[in-house]
C-alpha cells in the first residue's frame, strides 16, 4: 500500500467473506420472507458500514480497502461487482461525504487474514486516520486475537471498530455487527422480520 494521503477514514474489508455471507443471508431471507432479495448495494453498504463506525452527515472523506483473492475477478452477490471495471479506483458521494475505493489483490507471498491486519496496522500508524473500519473472516477465530493484540500498541485516539457477525472478545477496538450493514444493503427492512422469530 503505497498511498500519499490517507483519508481520515479508513474501510478495509475482506470482500470474499462479506460476499459469502451476503450470498448466506440472501439464501436464508429469500426462504424466510418469500421473496426475491436483491444483489447488495455496495455503495449502501458501506456508508452503513461508515454510520455504524461512527461517521456522521458532512464532508468526509473515506477511503475503502477491498481485499480480495488474486483469482476472483468479481463479486457475486454485490452491485457493482467487477474488481477492476467497476470498483477499483472509483469513488461516490453520499450525504457522509466521499468514498473512494480500491481493491487488493492478495499475492501469493501472504494470506488474506495477514494482509486484512498489516492494512489496518499500516493505516492505524498513518498521522491523518482517525477512523478505521475493519471487516475480516470472523469464521478464523485466531484473527481477533492477532486483531486483539496488533490494536494494543495502537494510539487510543484512533476509533477502530471491528465487525463480525457473532460479538467478540474484548479488546481495543468497539464492535459491531455486520449482518445489520449487510441486510440494510440486501434491501431487508426491519418491519419485515416482525412476528417471524
Amino acid at each position: 500500500m503505497n498511498y500519499n494521503k490517507w483519508s481520515e477514514n479508513v474501510i478495509v474489508v475482506d470482500v470474499d467473506f462479506v460476499d459469502r455471507v451476503a450470498f448466506d443471508l440472501t439464501v436464508n431471507f429469500e426462504r424466510m420472507l418469500g421473496r426475491r432479495i436483491p444483489q447488495a448495494d455496495m455503495a449502501r453498504w458501506l456508508e452503513c458500514v461508515a454510520l455504524d463506525g461512527g461517521l456522521r452527515e458532512g464532508d468526509h472523506e473515506t477511503s475503502v480497502v477491498l481485499i480480495h483473492d488474486k483469482d476472483k475477478q468479481r463479486l457475486q452477490n454485490f452491485a457493482p461487482s467487477q474488481y477492476d471495471e467497476e470498483l477499483a479506483g472509483k469513488a461516490f458521494k453520499s450525504t457522509l461525504g466521499e468514498f473512494i475505493i480500491n481493491t487488493v489483490p492478495v499475492e501469493a507471498i501472504t494470506t488474506k487474514e495477514d494482509m486484512v491486519v498489516d492494512t489496518m496496522m499500516f493505516v492505524a500508524r498513518q498521522e491523518g486516520v482517525k477512523r478505521i473500519m475493519v471487516v475480516p473472516d470472523d469464521r478464523q477465530p485466531e484473527i481477533f486475537e492477532h486483531i486483539r493484540r496488533s490494536l494494543q500498541q495502537v494510539d487510543d485516539d484512533k476509533r477502530i471498530t471491528v465487525f463480525a457477525m457473532q460479538p467478540l472478545p474484548g479488546g481495543n477496538y468497539r464492535q459491531e455487527i455486520l449482518g445489520y450493514s449487510l441486510m440494510s444493503a440486501l434491501g431487508i427492512r426491519g418491519e419485515e422480520l416482525k412476528g417471524r422469530g
